[in-house]
């Protein structure tokens, strides 16, 4: 997994590009009627219902937009909210509130929305002793504020990207010759550049899990779109030989029924592709 300073990198690399993306040589609506020196207040109201996320994210862009910005928050990161909740106050220099609206306005709504998807799914998994993970299925560029909204709502991350772990999926496979090749040129390499990686591999059929099983250092078997008498089966084979992960078109319908089979994690690329925004409004006081 990432550090927490190339997370910290992530999330600085987004705010900046955002603001250049939005304000470019200058937000000409605000500085044509407003005066630099006017000051105001703004509250976030919340037009919706679920868990709020992005509160933190949003004092990040205050921040880097105006320092001077004084921001009070009411509720935090991973609540309930409801219709008519206030989730923050936001009070400064009128131009530098309106400048940064839109982008803490876009990725909160983004945010809460995943946040409170991925609580839905937890909840569906209470009891089980699985875990719901997420997936690199992310809009490009905002991958950090996706995969941390994800831990907002009570869920965890699945590796950030392509090099903080090694996933041999089926492509992998097949180019390299099959699982066995797979994995010992994987590990030939592991050791040639001095990388300490954890190897997870797909499977695809129970026969996939057995050849896999043959090699030692394997961190998490994938089960891809096993049925559920076969995912019963691989994680009875599997044992405490490595962890279990289920995936492939698992929906809110089947999730808790893959849970049952034993497996340690669930991943699923609908916490962060198949969501709606939460109504969210930045609303001067």
């Amino acid at each position: 997994m990432i550090t927490e300073e190339q997370f910290n990198e992530e999330i600085r690399i987004i705010i900046t590009n955002a603001i250049r993306e939005d304000v470019g040589d200058g937000d000409h609506s605000s500085l044509a009627c407003i005066p630099p020196s006017a000051t105001g207040k703004a509250k976030l109201l919340v037009k919706d219902e679920g868990i709020i996320a992005g509160v933190d994210f949003a004092e990040k862009v205050f921040s880097y937009v105006d320092g001077e910005l004084q921001m009070e928050s009411v509720i935090n990161d991973g609540e309930k909210v409801g219709h008519g909740d206030v989730a923050f106050y936001v009070q400064g220099r009128s131009q530098s509130i309106l400048k940064a609206e839109r982008l803490v306005l876009n990725a909160m709504q983004r945010m809460s929305a995943i946040a409170t998807k991925t609580a839905h799914f937890v909840d569906l998994l209470e009891g089980t002793g699985a875990k719901i993970l997420d997936t690199r299925k992310t809009s490009p560029g905002i991958r950090a504020l996706e995969k941390w909204a994800v831990k907002i709502g009570g869920g965890e991350n699945h590796r950030f990207a392509l090099y903080d772990m090694i996933m041999l999926k089926d492509n992998h496979i097949d180019f390299a010759g099959g699982i066995t090749a797979a994995i010992s040129k994987t590990q030939a390499y592991l050791r040639k550049t001095n990388r300490d990686l954890k190897i997870i591999v797909e499977a695809r059929n129970l026969d996939e899990v057995g050849e896999i099983l043959r090699s030692d250092g394997i961190y998490r078997i994938l089960l891809d779109n096993f049925n559920y008498e076969d995912t019963r089966e691989a994680v009875k084979r599997i044992g405490n030989t490595c962890l279990t992960e289920s995936s492939g078109g698992i929906t809110e319908k089947t999730i808790r029924k893959y849970a049952q089979c034993g497996v340690d994690y669930i991943s699923s690329g609908a916490l962060t592709h198949s969501i709606y925004n939460m109504d969210l409004s930045l609303k001067a006081v």
